[in-house]
């Protein structure tokens, strides 16, 4: 049976990260692409990414029921997991593996509850995480207290989760992390 695992935090604590390390060390996942209306960061892949789409074609997708769950993240910025997206990868016999907000992991293990894992991945302090949003110079200002507004409420969620990885150590998390993975997917 396909799993998917589902990690969360919030934004600067390190999921991405961990997601990243966990699909290079095991073959058997795949990343599940979410769409979103934000801009695409200079970096950032059509596809590989994030499906980055319009306002208006996101909310048309919503009236034709195609998430498994989405949420306006923001004002204006919508993100979520479409349904298409969940079969295409289990139709391959893979695991799937998010990198996805607190909101929408709960949505998706309330639908998938036998088949996810919850795994909420913390920074160390508040103070630690706003070091690292402010390392990343990705934010202006007024967006960098937004994040930070938005990280205290995801904090709040943390005991809804099955699993908490503190990432504190990197190196540790990502250990962790691995166990985490293995120890979910051997389960049948």
């Amino acid at each position: 049976m396909s799993k998917l695992l589902l990690f969360a935090a919030p934004s600067g604590a390190g999921k991405t990260t961990i997601v990243h390390h966990l699909l290079k060390k095991f073959d058997e996942l795949e990343f599940s692409i979410s769409a979103t209306t934000r801009p695409r960061r200079p970096h950032e892949k059509e596809g590989l990414d994030y499906y980055f789409i319009s306002r208006e074609r996101f909310q048309e997708l919503i009236r034709q029921d195609a998430f498994v769950e989405w949420e306006e993240v923001y004002k204006g910025l919508f993100y979520g997991t479409l349904k298409s997206e969940v079969e295409r990868l289990w139709a391959e016999g893979k695991h799937i593996i998010f990198d996805i907000d607190v909101k929408g992991a709960m949505a998706i293990k309330k639908a998938f509850p036998k088949e996810a894992l919850a795994v909420f991945v913390k920074p160390p302090s508040m103070k630690a995480l706003e070091g690292r949003l402010k390392a990343r110079r990705t934010e202006d200002e007024e967006a960098l207290k937004k994040r930070l507004g938005r990280a205290a409420e995801e904090m709040a969620y943390e005991n809804k989760f099955d699993v908490v990885l503190v990432n504190d150590i990197l190196k540790d998390a990502l250990a962790t992390a691995e166990q985490i993975v293995e120890s979910f997917v051997k389960q049948s």
